[in-house]
This record gives C-alpha cells, structure tokens and sequence, in this order.
C-alpha cells in the first residue's frame, strides 16, 4: 500500500534522503525511526507527492505519487507535524470545509463527519473555536481531517509531538483503533509508543535507511529498543570518540 523506491532528495550538495526503499503492506502499522534531521520528514513529504523525489518513485495504493498523485491522494489521509489548521475556525466549520474541498457529496459529508468526530472524540468541542483548543485537541482535529474522506492509509508525522502523558494515551488509543482499518506509516521519538503497536520498524540515519524489521530483530541490536536506537544511528560511536 505504501512503496518507497529508491527515493533520494537532494538540495544541491545535501542530500536529505539518499536511496531509501522500503513497502508498507496493507493492514501494517509501521513505525518510521531516526533522530532529528534524519530525513523521516522529507521522505514522508515524497510519499505523499507534498515534495517530488530527485531519484526514485513513491507509490500509494499503486498510484505514482507524482504522475498520478490526485488518485494516490484519494486513498492516502497525511498528518504532518504541526499539522496545518484554521484557528479562526470551529472543527466542525474546519471538516465542513474540507469536505466540499475534496468533493464530498453533502449527504455523505455530514455522515463522515460525524464519523470522525465520533473516532476522534471530538464532540466536547466542535463549536468552540481552534484557537481555544489545547494541543492535544488540535492534534485530534488535524486527525479528524486526515480521516474525513476515508483513506485507505495513514502518513503521520510526528502525531503526539509535545502532547502531555494523558494525551499521547488518547491519540494512542485512537491510532490503535485505526490500526484495525487501516494501513499506517507512523513517525514518532516515543520508543514505548513502537513496542506497545507497531509491527514492524524502518529506521533512517542521515539519510539513509539503516533497519527494516520487526521489534524482535530490533532487540537483537542491543538489550533494549533504546540501545538499539543508539547502535543504528551511531550514538555509541560518537559518545566512544
């Protein structure tokens, strides 16, 4: 459902990515790894055809991402980090809009709406403006967004960045609900988030793709996800030197 191709991208010299491949198949919950500048963001922006690859493909649902990305779009639901909203707007003033933005029959627009309002649990709050929400209740609208026309798969990025405890247990709770339905590529820092979900981890460093296995074969790299964590993207090195 998700197919990285040898994607690279490169601002002249700087290579953000560099020949990373990987596939995400239908029904996974992948957790996509690697510290700070990395280049999980860039190469989630290729998946989704928000930045066109140097080198490679990005493929959706079978849909080449930038030859054929309106059909690839239709099936994909992206939540970057610090996701885009209109604080001026109420969710329900915000979903409405992105419905008739992506074409929703008005019939089925109040029904999708009430759908995600109901998985994300934001009835409390629908007519009270964004600007007034906490982060954690932004995140939800920005998920309530992503969901509204029914995607086959889930790009997140970054999705309990700055959440509290409580919070990041409610967005977790709503991931995993997703994760029944749905097909997932989730970046995230929270290791206990990848043990507690995912079932299978990427992992990239510099740019490159350093790991592409389940959390058993992660545990093998050291005693625990942190050690891991540290081994593949060169910690230990640099802390040794």
């Amino acid at each position: 459902m998700i197919e990285a191709i040898h994607l690279s991208k490169f601002y002249g010299p700087f290579a953000a990515s560099r020949d990373i491949s990987f596939t995400v198949n239908e029904g996974e919950l992948v957790a996509f790894l690697g510290p700070n500048g990395a280049g999980k963001s860039t190469t989630m922006k290729m998946l989704t055809g928000y930045i066109a690859p140097s080198e490679g493909k990005a493929r959706i649902a079978g849909h080449d991402m930038l030859d054929d990305r309106i059909a690839g779009s239709q099936r994909l639901g992206y939540l970057p980090e610090n996701g885009p909203l209109y604080p001026e707007m109420t969710p329900l003033g915000m979903l409405r809009f992105f419905a008739d933005a992506r074409g929703l029959p008005r019939a089925y627009r109040e029904e999708r709406i009430e759908a995600v309002v109901e998985i994300c649990d934001l009835s409390t709050v629908m007519y009270k403006s964004i600007s007034k929400l906490s982060k954690g209740f932004k995140q939800r609208v920005g998920m309530a967004q992503a969901l509204l026309h029914e995607p086959d798969v889930l790009i997140l990025d970054e999705p309990t960045a700055g959440l509290d405890p409580n919070q990041i247990r409610e967005v977790r709770r709503t991931m995993r609900r997703l994760s029944e339905t749905k097909t997932i590529l989730l970046s995230t820092h929270i290791l206990q988030e990848v043990e507690a979900m995912a079932d299978r981890v990427v992992m990239i460093n510099e740019g490159r793709l350093v790991y592409d296995g389940d959390i058993a074969g992660l545990h093998q790299k050291g005693k625990t996800l942190d050690d891991a964590f540290h081994k593949l993207t060169g910690h230990e090195q640099l802390v040794a030197s």
